[in-house]
C-alpha cells in the first residue's frame, strides 16, 4: 500500500515537472501579448525611446528587489553567513554585459524601425529571430537540430508571416527601416544564445538584474539626448509604463529567460511566435477585430510547427544544466548594480 503511494507521489511529481514548465511559458506569453496595448496608451504622452527608458529602470529595480528578497529567503533557510563574492573569469562577466547590450539595441532597432517602415513589416521582419537564433546556435555553439524541428521552425515563421500578411500588403515598404527590423530580430536571437552560454555560471535573477541595469546605463545618454521629456508627466503615464516594466518587462520576459532553464533557446524563440496570434485573438475578444482566413491559417501553420519541434526532443531540451549553477554570487550586490 506505501509503495503504491509513493508511486502515484512520484508519478503526480513527474508530471507537475512536465507540466508547470508550458504553464510558465504561457503566462509568459499572455503578459507580453499586453506590450502592444500599453504601448499604444504610453504613446499619447511619451515618445517609444522614453517608454522603454523608464520601462527598463522601474523593471531593474523589481528585479533587484526580487534578488533581495531571494537572498534574506536562502540566508534565513540555510541560516548561513553571507558568504565573499565569488570571483568570475573576465570572459564570463563580458558575456554578462554583452546580455544587457543586445538587449537595449534590440529594442532600440525594432523601436527605431516602427519610425521608418510599416507595423507590419517591423512586426514580420522582427519575428525572424527563431532563425538566427537555430543559425548561430549552429554556427557557434554546436547546437545540433533534428529535421522535424527545422521543419517545424519553417512552418512556424511562415505562419507568423501569414498572420500579418495583409498588413504587409497594405504597408508602406522601406528598405533602411526594414533592414533594421531585420538586424533588431537578430539582437533577439544573440540575447537567448547569449543567456544560454551563460546560464551555467549566474543565477536566473542575477542574469535579469545585470540584464536590465546595464540596458538602462546604456539608455541613459540615448534618452537625454534625444528626448526633452524624460519621464512621465501624469499619472495615467506613469501606471502605463509600470505596468509594461512588471507585467510585460518583469513577468513576461522574466519567465521567458526562466524558461530556458527547460526548454532549448531555439524552442523559446519559436513559442514567442504565438505571440502576435495571441494579439489578434484579444483584439478579437476585446474589441471584436475580425480574424481574417490569413490569421487563421497563420495560427494553424504556427501550432504545426511547434507540434513538429516538440516531437524532437534533443533540439526543445535547455541546453543549462541547473546543477552545475554557482550559488547566487553576485546577487548580493545586484540589487544595487554600479
Amino acid at each position: 500500500m506505501a509503495e503504491n503511494q509513493l508511486s502515484l507521489t512520484s508519478e503526480n511529481s513527474d508530471k507537475t515537472s512536465k507540466i508547470l514548465p508550458i504553464i510558465i511559458v504561457i503566462i509568459a506569453l499572455l503578459a507580453l501579448s499586453s506590450t502592444a496595448i500599453f504601448i499604444k496608451i504610453a504613446v499619447r504622452e511619451m515618445s517609444a525611446i522614453t517608454i522603454l527608458f523608464n520601462r527598463l529602470w522601474i523593471a531593474t529595480i523589481i528585479f533587484g528587489l526580487w534578488s533581495g528578497i531571494n537572498q534574506v529567503q536562502t540566508q534565513i533557510k540555510d541560516d548561513e553567513p553571507v558568504l565573499p563574492q565569488q570571483r568570475y573569469p573576465i570572459k564570463e562577466i563580458a558575456l554578462l554585459i554583452a546580455v544587457g547590450l543586445v538587449h537595449v539595441l534590440g529594442r532600440l532597432s525594432w523601436t527605431w524601425s516602427l519610425t521608418q517602415t510599416g507595423a507590419a513589416n517591423a512586426n514580420a521582419l522582427g519575428s525572424l529571430n527563431p532563425l538566427f537564433t537555430t543559425l548561430g546556435g549552429w554556427l557557434f555553439f554546436n547546437q545540433i537540430f533534428g529535421r522535424k524541428f527545422i521543419i517545424g521552425l519553417i512552418l512556424a515563421i511562415i505562419g507568423a508571416i501569414a498572420v500579418v500578411f495583409e498588413d504587409l500588403l497594405r504597408s508602406n515598404h522601406n528598405f533602411t527601416g526594414d533592414a533594421v527590423a531585420l538586424i533588431s530580430s537578430i539582437f533577439y536571437a544573440a540575447n537567448f544564445l547569449l543567456i544560454e552560454q551563460i546560464g551555467n555560471k549566474f543565477s536566473i535573477i542575477t542574469i535579469l538584474v545585470w540584464r536590465c541595469a546595464i540596458a538602462t546605463s546604456l539608455m541613459i545618454p540615448v534618452v537625454l539626448i534625444l528626448e526633452k521629456q524624460v519621464f512621465p508627466v501624469t499619472l495615467s503615464g506613469w501606471l502605463v509604463v509600470f505596468a509594461l516594466a512588471a507585467i510585460c518587462e518583469a513577468l513576461g520576459h522574466g519567465l521567458i529567460v526562466y524558461s530556458l532553464k527547460s526548454f532549448s533557446s531555439g524552442f523559446i524563440s519559436l513559442l514567442l511566435l504565438l505571440n502576435p496570434v495571441i494579439v489578434a485573438i484579444l483584439a478579437w475578444i476585446l474589441f471584436s477585430e475580425n480574424l481574417s482566413i490569413f490569421n487563421l491559417l497563420g495560427l494553424a501553420l504556427i501550432l504545426g510547427g511547434i507540434y513538429l519541434a516538440i516531437s524532437n526532443k534533443e533540439s526543445v531540451q535547455s541546453k543549462i544544466n541547473p546543477q552545475s549553477q554557482s550559488p547566487p554570487e553576485i546577487d548580493s550586490s545586484a540589487s544595487s548594480p554600479k
